[in-house]
């Protein structure tokens, strides 16, 4: 009977032992289910891929449709550019929307700006029979449309992208943020910049207004310049091929004089596909001694008078040939 007892005893101890280990073993499958295999663990794969530019591994976890978009920004340095201003980055605990779909909300700065990005996310098949799998809710990637003036090629956070009748469009993962600029020796567009939040946004479209660049001003002026100068040393009152004339009635005495007081201002805009040169306005003086042919007194002549001339742009890869275009 003692005996009995003893087994009895033994076998409640076992009992014990063995529930409690059941116990923990679906307390730590539980632990381990939430922390590693939960929605949010997918979330945070993403978010890891994107900021490693693994544009492969970022779609796959997205389970994104590409658009019939240009991929520039897809992948590389293009995409993990798009992390570098995501600062600040939390990813909040899963929220479930129904039976079989969990929302996690992604917290984040752009720029200093509090912003958050939602992804939905369903229940896929078991794990070792055990662990949960999620995977999100398939999504169409935003577009980001842009156009450039006068070129045909354009950049989006640093990776060159054509731009085929000066237009194109641009997949994008998100979040991010995806900067586009235009930028030649002869004419550039400042960047613009466009943050990305989520798959229904709707982006606004980027429009790169080209100009020509500091180089291809101060290249023009300077040839604007040396023509001119070459104008002014012509010691006669209308210098060939110049939009320089002066006119008297007596006679002249002395040499001519001319010297180029005010240049003229550069401006370059673009125009029907072409780029134009604004009218050049400039004051030139003119010196010199005359006699008059009725009284036969000699003074000297000394008049600033407003000129001005227009010019013709040919413009060859990295070159710009300057011609003055006159109307007399």
């Amino acid at each position: 009977m003692k005996n009995g007892t003893q087994l009895i005893k033994i076998a409640a101890v076992w009992l014990l032992i063995f529930l409690l280990g059941v116990a923990a073993s679906i307390v730590t499958i539980a632990v381990v289910n939430t922390k590693d295999f939960g929605p949010e663990k997918t979330v945070a794969r993403y978010l890891d891929a994107l900021k490693a530019g693994d544009g492969g591994t970022a779609r796959g976890l997205l389970n994104a449709k590409i658009p019939g978009a240009n991929a520039a920004a897809l992948d590389g340095k293009a995409l993990a550019q798009s992390q570098k201003d995501v600062k600040e980055l939390s990813i909040a605990p899963s929220v479930p929307t129904d039976e079989n779909t969990e929302r996690v909300t992604v917290s984040y700065t752009v720029t200093d700006v509090p912003l958050s990005t939602d992804f939905v996310l369903q229940k896929g098949p078991k794990h070792w029979l055990f662990f949960d799998s999620w995977e999100m809710v398939p999504v169409t990637l935003p577009v980001i449309n842009a156009s450039v003036v006068n070129a045909h090629q354009s950049s989006i956070n640093g990776v060159e992208a054509n731009m085929p009748d000066g237009k194109n469009s641009f997949a994008v993962f998100y979040p991010g943020n995806y900067e586009l600029e235009y930028r030649s020796p002869l004419f550039a567009a400042p960047p613009v910049t466009r943050t990305v939040t989520g798959s229904t946004e709707a982006v606004s479209p980027v429009s790169l207004a080209t100009g020509p660049t500091s180089d291809l001003l101060a290249q023009v002026d300077g040839t604007i310049r040396k023509y001119l100068d070459a104008c002014a040393k012509q010691a006669v009152l209308m210098p060939t091929g110049c939009p320089l004339n002066a006119a008297t009635n007596n006679r002249v005495l002395s040499s001519v004089a001319w010297s180029i007081v005010e240049y003229p201002a550069i401006t370059i805009t673009p125009f029907g596909g072409q780029w134009i040169m604004a009218p050049l306005k400039f004051k030139a003086q003119v010196a010199f001694k005359e006699q008059d042919l009725f009284t036969g007194q000699v003074s000297p002549v000394k008049q600033t008078s407003d000129f001005s001339f227009t010019t013709k742009l040919t413009i060859t890869a990295n070159n710009v040939l300057v011609t003055p275009v006159l109307d007399f």
